[in-house]
């Protein structure tokens, strides 16, 4: 690993949220009083995804939310599932969950309208969701009273491990073919 190298690896680690390649290069730019090229960086990065790639280490560089951070690797998932679930109280409930992926798919909204589709107050939820910073206020409406407008936040993108509101699955993910009879095959595959 070269000097560059490890310093982009030590901002990685550091970053309480994943750090963009342009972060990347302005603190580079900045400490070496040089222009750092993305390129470079870029390259960095790779090397040092190769370098978790084998099996001596249990994280990985990762890229989501626009930006690179390290997790944990699938096969060892067990240990933090139950880590997780003796955290669980930290986890969102059904009613935010229900919320969150109304403003996901119909962002920009009100609450007027999510309580329209969910048929419920969802004063609680929303406000639950801006403590944990996965919605922020993208202003207000022009509707009469002028009320906030809801919307997803990057620290959302970082908690679903997606980089777009693209990559969200749609509706016909869900969806199963009507004339199906039996159990699926391989062949179906």
């Amino acid at each position: 690993m070269d000097f560059l190298g490890n310093h982009i690896e030590a901002l990685v680690f550091c970053s309480e949220k994943p750090i963009k390649v342009a972060e990347l290069k302005s603190c580079l730019s900045e400490m070496f009083e040089a222009d750092v090229p993305e390129q470079d960086i870029l390259d960095a990065l790779n090397k040092i995804e190769e370098k978790y790639l084998g099996d001596e280490y249990p994280f990985t560089i990762f890229k989501s939310g626009g930006g690179y951070h390290f997790l944990t690797k699938p096969a060892y998932q067990a240990s933090i599932s139950i880590l997780l679930k003796q955290q669980s109280k930290k986890r969102l409930s059904t009613s935010a969950l229900e919320t969150l992926s109304i403003i996901a798919y119909k962002q920009p909204v009100t609450k007027s309208e999510m309580e329209q589709i969910r048929g419920v107050n969802c004063d609680y939820a929303v406000q639950k969701l801006l403590e944990k910073e996965l919605v922020e206020i993208k202003g207000k409406s022009e509707n009469v009273g002028r009320p906030l407008i809801y919307g997803t936040s990057e620290k959302f993108m970082d908690y679903f491990g997606i980089n777009s509101l693209k990559d969200l699955p749609t509706p016909k993910d869900f969806a199963t073919e009507e004339n199906e009879i039996g159990e699926p095959t391989e062949e179906d595959s």
